[in-house]
């Protein structure tokens, strides 16, 4: 039999660095829980700063994410979206051209909030970085 070739790894337009700080920040954002206690008196000093892990809507982490995420490129936004869906399973890297494509035809103005959204997205982008032979420990 004959060795096939390898196909080549298609090009990411984001860096791998700018990837993983995504990935970083949406683990941050992932731990939030729910606000316990909206009426709290309590200084975040006082209370051992358990505060900061609660989802409040003028969330820091939130707000950085989103910043970041809106001040990429299209083309970035369209292949971090396009990462994310290649790491959740909704293809292999194989798929990549027709899963951009597709990323790329549903753009628009809200990628930080469908990805913010996205459960588990952290996961998935690091998933989808794998399938291009890198990830955020290199």
């Amino acid at each position: 039999m004959f060795a096939h070739a390898q196909r080549p790894v298609p090009p990411l337009l984001i860096s791998q660095e700018k990837i993983c700080f995504v990935i970083a920040k949406a683990r941050e954002f992932d731990v939030k829980d729910v606000v316990s206690d909206t009426n709290s008196g309590s200084n975040a000093s006082d209370d051992g700063m358990i505060s900061i892990l609660e989802d409040y809507r003028d969330d820091p982490t939130f707000a950085e994410l989103t910043g970041f995420i809106n001040a990429l490129t299209e083309d970035e936004q369209i292949d971090l979206v396009a990462l994310a869906r290649l790491g959740r399973g909704d293809g292999e890297i194989s798929d990549w051209q027709e899963i951009r494509l597709e990323a790329e035809r549903q753009h628009n103005k809200r990628t930080a909030t469908y990805l913010i959204g996205m459960p588990l997205l952290a996961d998935h982008l690091e998933e989808g970085l794998s399938q291009f032979g890198r990830s955020c420990n290199d």
